[in-house]
């Protein structure tokens, strides 16, 4: 049986209770994931392309407030 298989049987044996604090708690770790993801992403430039791009069309009145 692979992990992920394993870890399927033990969550459906959660009571309403528990699911409640694991699903808290892996929104919790995925956000986190994100953020080191994204931290990652910044510093290596990956994200440079879309910022200038951002700029331009703001510079050129492209853009409205939110």
């Amino acid at each position: 049986m692979t992990t992920v298989k394993a870890l399927e049987q033990q969550v459906k044996k959660l009571t309403p209770e528990e699911l409640a604090e694991f699903r808290d708690w892996f929104l919790d770790y995925e956000w986190e994931a994100w953020d080191r993801q994204l931290e990652r992403d910044v510093k290596a430039g990956k994200l440079d392309e879309f910022a200038h791009k951002a700029r331009e069309h703001h510079a050129a009145g492209r853009t409205k407030p939110l």
